[in-house]
C-alpha cells in the first residue's frame, strides 16, 4: 500500500530542478523527464523513484523470473533496465564480444518514494511505512538552486574508439554485401566511445547533458555505482491500458543555426527515399512485432515518417499502436518486441546475428530500454540512445552510436551520421 498526497506548485521547472538536487542523498535512483515535450501518450512530465539501501522495504530484482513472479502479484511500482543482451534469453543468440561496463542483464527495484510531476502540481506515492511526504516537500521546495562553488565538468577525459575510421568502412562494406546478398535488408551498425581509468561527476555531466539535448526521454540512473546519464528522444513501448504504442526513430539530418537552412534540413530529411525506407523498414518490423500480441485488426500506423525537431538533430519518427487483451502480460509484451527494432535491423534475428560478428563489444545496456512499471498494470520504456554509462567501481566511461546500413547506404556518410549522434555526448564529458 502506498500513501499518496498531491501539492500545487508554482514553477515546474524550479521544482524539477531541486528535486534532482534532493535525490543525491538516495542509493537507488531513476529520474524520467520530457523536458516539456508534447507527448500524447506520457502519463506525467517527470518521475523520480528513490530508495535507500538502509530501508526495510527496498527491494531488487535481476531476473526474469523474479521480475515475472513481482508483476504477477504485486500492484506496485517497479522502475529499471532491460539490457540489449537479454536477446540471448528470448532467442536462440549468443554474445561473445567483450564487456567493460559489467550492468546486469536487467535490474529493477520497487521504490519507497516515488514524485510524480504534471504540469503544476506534484504528486507523492510513498510506501505506508514511510509517511515523510510533508516533510519531504517541505525539504525540497527549500533547496538553494544558487551555483555552487565547486566545478561542475569533468577535466581531463580522452575519449577513445574502439573501432577505427577504417575499420569503420570495412565494416560497413561487408554489411553491404549481407544486403546484397539478401541476408538481410538493414542493419543498425554501432560502434563504442571509450575512456578509462575515468571518474566523472555523473550528476553534473547529465545537467549539461539535458541542457545541450532536452530530450523528450530523458533519464538518469544510478545502481550500484552503475550510472546512465541519457537524453534519449525515442520510446520504445507503452501500455497505456489496452493500448500498445511504439515510436521507432530512423531518419538523422543535422541542425542549423540559420533558420532558412534548418528548415530546409528538415525538408530534406522529410523527403529523403533511402531515410524514408530505413524508417518504412523499421516501421514494418515493428508492426510485425505489435501483431504477435494485438488483437486482430488493430495494429495500425498512426503516423508515418513524422519529422520532429531536437536540440542536435531532427528525427524521422513513427507511430505504430495496437489494442491488447486486458490479461495479457506486461513481459511477454515486452519479449515479443525486444529489443526494439530500430537499434536492430531487419529481419529482426538475422540482423542481431549481423551485429555481433561485426561489431566490437557487448551492448549491454545500450539500446535496451529504461522505465517504469505501474501499479495499473501499464508501463513505459525508452530506448536508451544518446546515452553515457559510467560504473564508478571500475572507473570505465562509455557512450556507443550507430546508424542504419541498407542497400543505399555510403558508409562515408553513415559514419558522419555516428559522429553527429555522438557530438553533444562528447561535448560535456570533455568539457573543461
Amino acid at each position: 500500500m502506498r500513501i499518496r498526497r498531491s501539492f500545487q506548485i508554482s514553477s515546474s521547472i524550479d521544482f524539477e530542478r531541486k528535486l534532482f538536487e534532493w535525490a543525491k542523498q538516495y542509493d537507488d535512483i531513476i529520474w524520467l523527464e520530457s523536458n516539456d515535450h508534447k507527448d500524447r501518450y506520457g502519463a506525467f512530465n517527470s518521475a523520480l523513484a528513490v530508495s535507500s539501501h538502509t530501508g526495510q522495504s527496498r527491494k531488487r530484482i535481476e531476473s526474469l523470473d523474479a521480475l515475472q513472479h513481482f508483476l504477477s502479484h504485486t500492484q506496485d511500482w517497479l522502475f529499471g533496465y532491460f539490457s540489449y543482451d537479454l536477446k540471448n534469453k528470448w532467442e536462440e543468440l549468443d554474445s561473445a564480444n567483450i564487456d567493460r561496463l559489467c550492468f546486469p542483464e536487467l535490474s529493477f527495484f520497487q521504490p519507497q518514494k516515488v514524485i510524480l510531476m504534471q504540469n503544476d502540481r506534484v504528486t507523492f506515492e510513498y510506501l505506508s511505512d514511510n509517511d515523510q511526504i510533508d516533510k519531504d516537500f517541505e525539504a525540497i521546495s527549500n533547496i538553494d538552486l544558487s551555483p555552487k562553488a565547486s566545478s561542475q565538468a569533468n577535466a581531463h577525459i580522452k575519449i577513445r574508439m574502439r573501432i577505427k575510421k577504417d575499420q569503420y568502412f570495412e565494416k560497413a562494406s561487408r554489411l553491404l554485401a549481407h544486403i546484397k546478398r539478401g541476408d538481410v535488408y538493414e542493419v543498425n551498425f554501432c560502434q563504442e566511445f571509450y575512456s578509462e581509468n575515468t571518474t566523472i561527476d555523473p550528476w553534473s555531466t547529465y545537467e549539461r547533458l539535458n541542457a545541450i539535448s532536452k530530450s523528450p526521454f530523458a533519464a538518469f540512473m544510478k545502481l550500484n555505482q552503475r550510472y546512465l546519464v541519457s537524453a534519449s528522444p525515442e520510446r520504445y513501448l507503452r501500455r497505456s491500458g489496452n493500448t500498445l504504442i511504439s515510436q521507432p526513430i530512423k531518419g538523422t539530418a543535422a541542425r542549423s543555426v540559420d533558420a532558412q537552412e534548418d528548415k530546409s534540413l528538415k525538408e530534406e530529411l522529410r523527403s529523403n527515399i533511402k531515410e524514408r525506407a530505413e524508417n518504412i523498414m523499421i516501421a514494418d518490423l515493428v508492426r510485425n512485432d505489435l501483431s504477435k500480441n494485438a488483437l486482430k485488426g488493430t495494429v495500425e500506423v498512426a503516423e508515418l515518417c513524422g519529422v520532429y525537431s531536437f536540440e542536435q538533430v531532427h528525427q524521422m519518427i513513427t507511430t505504430i499502436r495496437c489494442a491488447v487483451a486486458p490479461e495479457k502480460h506486461a513481459l511477454d509484451l515486452i519479449r515479443d518486441t525486444f529489443p526494439m527494432g530500430s537499434m536492430t535491423g531487419a529481419p529482426k534475428v538475422s540482423a542481431m546475428k549481423l551485429i555481433e560478428t561485426h561489431e566490437e563489444t557487448k551492448r549491454g545496456l545500450y539500446s535496451g530500454a529504461l522505465g517504469y512499471f505501474s501499479p495499473s498494470g501499464d508501463f513505459d520504456f525508452n530506448v536508451v540512445i544518446r546515452s553515457i554509462l559510467y560504473n564508478a567501481q571500475t572507473a570505465y566511461v562509455s557512450y556507443s552510436v550507430g546508424s542504419a546500413i541498407t542497400a543505399k547506404s555510403n558508409p562515408e556518410h553513415e559514419y558522419q551520421e555516428c559522429l553527429l549522434k555522438a557530438k553533444a555526448l562528447r561535448q560535456v564529458l570533455e568539457s573543461d
